[in-house]
């Protein structure tokens, strides 16, 4: 379970930028998109399922899910590293200031796997680390278990500390961890176990969907559970397209003949042998039953069905083994190609305790301002990403506004009275007169 992220000198994001999953103790709404883990010395505390981030365009939302997913492939592909003057590709400084280049990218995560809470964090240039450190918090409080610091001085890293019990020092391989690669990936490659459960946690437990236009988001894993018979996510892919009211009566898969006229035309401008060794694989492709007026089910060829009905089949695979799995999942522009009502119902997923049953979060980015429904998300699920002059993004939850219970978050956010929306007050190509906005006839009204 993810409980904080933080990241500065990123992409858009030059400051200090934390989202805190943390829920308010005076907020009582919707108590189902709580998660209570009961974590020593943190009694009674909650966290949220999920959250939001609103804003303009280029103004910092996908930079945070960017920022997570380069903290999650720094640490995968790490130990990788041979080369001690490879530049590290996961570093990205704030392009707006030059001297962010030669400023460290920082990251910190907390979070809690199998009942204990940990706080990884990492700082870096391209051609070093900085500082890296492991903290656990397994009785509440904090044990350390490693911290590695970069001496100017020394021109050399140093480690510490001396005598903690549960992550021995070991000064060889130490000095065989290069100054452009992650202690914590080098300790995994060699076999120490004792950090097993920050590595994995921040490699396995956390997912990145992009539903964008640019995404290649396949099909291929809800195909795979399709055709499965013993899969337990069989039954709830067919029932969950069933639902959703698409007229979908039923799904499988199958194998697309070498004479269909698509086919036939791509393989007609194929060189022969090519062409006969591919004519000899399994084509594969979903085929969805829809209702007929007359109440008959009849497939129809998968090139016939819309967008956002083959964006929901590449979809449902994934998104049911996530709340089956209880992972972190980052999606960006969730609504793409699919109806408003749609997305909430899927979320409403991840907020259900009977459907969420494995603690599942997800963190997305939107533009959608009917998602800020009071019975769908709570106030301190909200958060916002808006740039200054100097071009930096800053992130901002909504709670800064202190919203009055029953206050109208859609009509604030359209209003501007939160920030996170575009300002083009003459038109696009300047060409018209400015206009009163929402919230100008808000306060004359008031």
């Amino acid at each position: 379970m993810l409980l904080q992220f933080s990241v500065s000198n990123f992409r858009a994001f030059r400051d200090l930028q934390t989202l805190n999953l943390a829920a308010s103790n005076y907020d009582k709404a919707l108590p189902e998109n709580c998660i209570t883990p009961e974590l020593p010395g943190l009694k009674n505390r909650r966290w949220v399922k999920g959250a939001a981030i609103y804003g303009a365009n280029a103004s910092g939302k996908s930079t945070l899910i960017e920022a997570l997913k380069a903290l999650v492939d720094f640490v995968r592909e790490s130990a990788k590293t041979t080369d001690p003057l490879t530049p590290i590709p996961q570093v990205e400084p704030f392009a707006l200031d030059p001297a962010a280049a030669s400023e460290p990218t920082a990251f910190a995560v907390t979070f809690v796997n199998d009942g204990v809470r940990y706080e990884y964090r990492v700082a870096a240039t391209r051609q070093r680390i900085y500082h890296e450190s492991v903290r656990a918090f397994p009785l509440g409080k904090e044990q350390l278990w490693f911290v590695r610091e970069w001496s100017e001085e020394l021109k050399t890293h140093t480690f510490g500390p001396e005598n903690s019990k549960v992550f021995a020092r070991d000064k060889a391989m130490e000095r065989r961890t290069l100054p452009n690669m992650l202690y914590l990936s080098k300790a995994i490659a060699e076999n120490r176990q004792e950090l097993e459960p920050v590595f994995r946690w921040i490699i396995q437990q956390i997912k990145f969907l992009d539903l964008s236009t640019k995404s290649a988001l396949g099909r291929s894993f809800t195909m795979q559970e399709l055709e499965t018979k013993d899969s337990i996510l069989r039954e709830e892919i067919l029932k969950l397209l069933r639902h959703a009211d698409i007229g979908i009566t039923g799904a499988r898969v199958v194998n697309r003949p070498s004479s269909d006229p698509v086919m036939k035309k791509i393989f007609g401008e194929m060189p022969g042998e090519i062409r006969g060794k591919l004519l000899e694989e399994k084509w594969l492709q979903p085929e969805l039953s829809h209702r007929s007026p007359s109440g008959q089910s009849l497939p129809l060829p998968w090139r016939s069905e819309s967008a956002g009905t083959q964006r929901l089949f590449a979809l449902v695979g994934p998104w049911l083994d996530i709340l089956r799995s209880g992972y972190t999942v980052c999606v960006d522009e969730i609504e793409t190609s699919m109806h408003p009502l749609m997305v909430r119902e899927l979320l409403r997923l991840f907020f259900s305790d009977k459907e969420n049953s494995g603690r599942a979060q997800i963190l997305f980015t939107t533009h959608n301002p009917l998602l800020l429904d009071p019975t769908l998300v709570r106030r301190d699920q909200v958060w916002f990403t808006d740039k200054d002059d100097e071009g930096r993004a800053h992130l901002y939850p909504l709670t800064d506004y202190q919203p009055r219970l029953g206050e109208s978050l859609v009509r604030g956010y359209l209003a501007g009275r939160y920030g996170a929306v575009p300002f083009v007050p003459e038109g696009l190509l300047g060409s018209f007169p400015a206009v009163e906005t929402l919230q100008d006839k808000s306060e004359v009204g008031a």
